[in-house]
Formats: C-alpha cells, sequence, structure tokens
C-alpha cells in the first residue's frame, strides 16, 4: 500500500505543478494584454479612444486612471518603485519634463513617420525622444451667444477687452494649481504680456470674474449652462461645446500659443509594447480622426486630417497667426511652475472678494469721471489702479531657483495649510494684496465721491 500511496502522491504533485505552471501562464497572458493609463483628459475623449483602440485590439484590456495633471504626475513619482502604469497622457508639457528630469519616462520611436516637427512655433515631440504631441491646443475665450445678446454685450476678441467694465461679474475661469492647462494660459499670458503686464492685465480680468472655478471643466459648463457668459478656457473646451450643439463660440487672442498634448511611456512599464502600440494608434489617421469627433475637437498634428474637420475649424498649419505671437518657453514654465500657481491663488483665486470690490469701484469712478475733468480724481484712480497692479515680486525673483523651489506644496482651497517658509511667504504676499486691494477702493471711493 505504501508504493501506491507514494504513486498517488506524485502524481498529486504533477497535476499541482501543472497547475501552478498553467495558472503563471495565465497570469503573464492577462499581463501581457494588459494598458494602464494615467490621463487628465475627461472621459468623452478616452471613451472614444479607448473604444476604438479596444476594437483594433480586441485582446488588449485598456484601463484608464483619471487623475488631474500635477496629481497624475504625483501619483506616477510615489508608485515608481511598483509602477504598474504603463502611459501618462495629458496636455501640459510642464508636466513630462517634470517626469523626464526624475526619469520617470522611457524613450519611445514611433513606428508612424511623416508628421511636421512643429506645430505653431512649438516642437511637436520632445527632441530627446521621451514624449509625443498627439494633438496641439491654444489657449482663449469662449462665450455663450444667447448669454451676451440677452445682457447686450459685445463678443469679446482679445484679452484687454475681458478688463473693461461691461463684463463685470460675467467671466469665469479656473485656477493653474488646480488644472495644468489653466496654468499653460496664465503662464502664455505673462510670457507674451511680461511679468508686470501680464498680471497686471490678469488682475484687471479678473475684478471681473463671477466665479474661479474648482475644476477646468468647469467652466465650459457655466458657459454652456449660461451660468456666467464668458470662459477663459483651452480651445478643446469651447471647440468641442460647440460641435456638441451648444449656443457657443470660441476664439484665439493674438496672445496665445499652441503647444502639443501630449503621451508617454512610463519607465519600467510592465505593457511597454502595447502602451507603443496606443501611440501609434493615436497618430495613426484613424487615431488622428477620432480628435475631429464633435464631443473631443482638438488640433490633429496631421495636417491631412484637416481635410475631413467641419467647416471652420482652425487650422493652425494653413492658419499661422494662430499661436504665432509667443513662442513659449518651457524651461522658464517649469522652473516657477509652483511660485506662479501660489501667487495666483494669494492674489486671486483666495482674494476674489477683495479684488473684485476694489475692481468695480475703480470701474464706478471712471464712469462718474467720464466727460469730466478733475485732475485730483483722475490722479487718486490712477493710483488706485496702480496700488491693484502692484506684484510682491519681481520677474527675476520668480526665476531664482533656490526661491521658486519653495513653493511645493498645492492648496487647493483656501483653508488647506502650508508650512514652513512657503507658508511665511505667502502669509507675506497676502499681507501686501489685501492692503494694497483696500486703499484701491477707498481711493477710488473717494474718487467718485469728488466727482
Amino acid at each position: 500500500m505504501v508504493p501506491q500511496k507514494k504513486g498517488i502522491a506524485k502524481v498529486i504533485h504533477s497535476l499541482l505543478l501543472g497547475s501552478t505552471v498553467f495558472m503563471f501562464s495565465l497570469t503573464s497572458y492577462a499581463d501581457d494584454n494588459e494598458l494602464t493609463i494615467v490621463t487628465s483628459f475627461p472621459s468623452d475623449l478616452t471613451k472614444v479612444f479607448k473604444k476604438e483602440f479596444q476594437a483594433a485590439y480586441p485582446d488588449i484590456k485598456v484601463e484608464i486612471l483619471k487623475k488631474k495633471t500635477t496629481a497624475g504626475v504625483k501619483y506616477i513619482q510615489e508608485t515608481s518603485a511598483k509602477n504598474k502604469t504603463d502611459l501618462f497622457w495629458a496636455s501640459a508639457p510642464d508636466a513630462f519634463e517634470v517626469l523626464k528630469d526624475d526619469s520617470l519616462l522611457q524613450k519611445y520611436e514611433s513606428s508612424v513617420k511623416g508628421l511636421p516637427d512643429k506645430v505653431g512655433a512649438f516642437p511637436v515631440n520632445d527632441p530627446d525622444g521621451f514624449y509625443k504631441g498627439f494633438a496641439a491646443a491654444g489657449y482663449g475665450i469662449m462665450w455663450n451667444t444667447r448669454y451676451l445678446k440677452a445682457k447686450k454685450l459685445p463678443a469679446p476678441r482679445e484679452w484687454v477687452d475681458l478688463t473693461k467694465a461691461v463684463y463685470h461679474n460675467h467671466i469665469g475661469m479656473s485656477a493653474p494649481s488646480r488644472s495644468g492647462t489653466t496654468h499653460l494660459t496664465v503662464e502664455t499670458l505673462l510670457q507674451g504680456k511680461g511679468w508686470d503686464d501680464g498680471w497686471k492685465m490678469q488682475k484687471e480680468i479678473a475684478g471681473n470674474f463671477k466665479t474661479v472655478t474648482e475644476r477646468s471643466f468647469g467652466v465650459p459648463d457655466g458657459v454652456n449652462s449660461g451660468n456666467f457668459g464668458i470662459g477663459i478656457v483651452i480651445d478643446f473646451f469651447g471647440l468641442s461645446s460647440k460641435g456638441s450643439g451648444f449656443p457657443v463660440e470660441f476664439r484665439y487672442p493674438t496672445t496665445t500659443t499652441l503647444v502639443p498634448a501630449n503621451i508617454a511611456i512610463v519607465a519600467n512599464a510592465p505593457n511597454a509594447d502595447n502602451a507603443g502600440k496606443f501611440i501609434d494608434f493615436l497618430l495613426e489617421p484613424r487615431g488622428q480622426e477620432l480628435l475631429l469627433d464633435p464631443k473631443i475637437r482638438r488640433l490633429p498634428v496631421n495636417p491631412a486630417t484637416y481635410d475631413k474637420a467641419p467647416e471652420g475649424f482652425p487650422n493652425p498649419f494653413k492658419d499661422s497667426s494662430i499661436g504665432a505671437a509667443v513662442k513659449f518657453d518651457l524651461t522658464k514654465s517649469k522652473s516657477r511652475y509652483n511660485l506662479v500657481n501660489s501667487l495666483f491663488d494669494v492674489m486671486i483665486t483666495y482674494r476674489l472678494d477683495d479684488l473684485r470690490a476694489a475692481t468695480k469701484a475703480i470701474q464706478d469712478a471712471e464712469a462718474a469721471m467720464e466727460g469730466k475733468t478733475n485732475e485730483k480724481a483722475a490722479k487718486l484712480i490712477a493710483e488706485a489702479r496702480t496700488l491693484v497692479a502692484k506684484l510682491p515680486i519681481d520677474e527675476a525673483k520668480s526665476l531664482d531657483k533656490d526661491f521658486a523651489g519653495i513653493f511645493k506644496k498645492k492648496r487647493k482651497k483656501a483653508t488647506d495649510k502650508v508650512t514652513g517658509r512657503q507658508a511665511e511667504i505667502e502669509q507675506e504676499w497676502d499681507k501686501f494684496v489685501v492692503e494694497n486691494y483696500s486703499k484701491a477702493k477707498e481711493l477710488a471711493e473717494k474718487a467718485k465721491s469728488m466727482l
């Protein structure tokens, strides 16, 4: 009986071993046929691309992890030791540069050839080969045509138009600390107008804000619904809203730029081959044509795709004026990314009521001044505008590596706490702007009382 038991034991052992090998092979097969993508893109875009990619590659299971750009970067950084992400897919090139500097991206040479090297004045792809541009994006103004007609407001054409009193309480924008694309919008204005004049214009526009939305897509939602009439957005928000039938229009101001929306394979990606297939899919004609979907409406990087675009769709390869005014400096933007976000929040997001009140007081004084001559009142109004425009730091300070490096923590709301030197500086800035806004309001009200 003992030999028989030993024989049975051997059979069971062999079956278990075979079962283990079989299960291991199934696990390996499953791993080889998965694809995990971290992206900041809305579901209207990701659903379309996921569906079409899986139709082309039915054996590959695609998982989409939706995260804001900054949160996506942090996630990849924090999980790098046991990375399970294959692709990072987002608009802001700054974010890819951060991951590239951290050695968290790997090079990829696409099999798709013949695409242009630049869109506008900006390279389509990373020169070092770590990330690829699949679409272009610009920044501008969208508006609800019915809202403007009902309120008897003119359609804005340039950034400076949004500083006019007629638009007070009619504009919405997100904060750059909450949106990578909004950060690029702010940085574009700073680079296009210069540090001092760029912030001056940004604050004059913000003085007309109805709201600073918590998420970037809150801006097109607000314009589409008529909650406010005008939104400062990345172009595809305006173009896709129009394509979806909302009564909206979009325009690129002269001072804007075009930068690519990008995709990259994460270092040590578990499914790098599948990641490469997805990148190639985006760049192939079928992937580029999906960008024209009414709910997506992004600018393809393949010039030939525009032959299938709807009438009136912007074409940066034919209209050289789009994005030509600003040659975007990615290094500058990256070096002061968190600093600019903190400065915007301190001066605008968390002091919007103060800024809006000072702006309204100035506008009322200027309205009272119209057609009159009063040198003292005019001087007070000019002083009030200067106070609102004042900045706690100059551009040289913003580019100081050590100083910019102080700003590490992002506040999602005013009550979020930061500590250390960043907290001290933000408190100094806050005191500075509150005093200036308060004094500006006081001077403007005094000027009005003289008229």
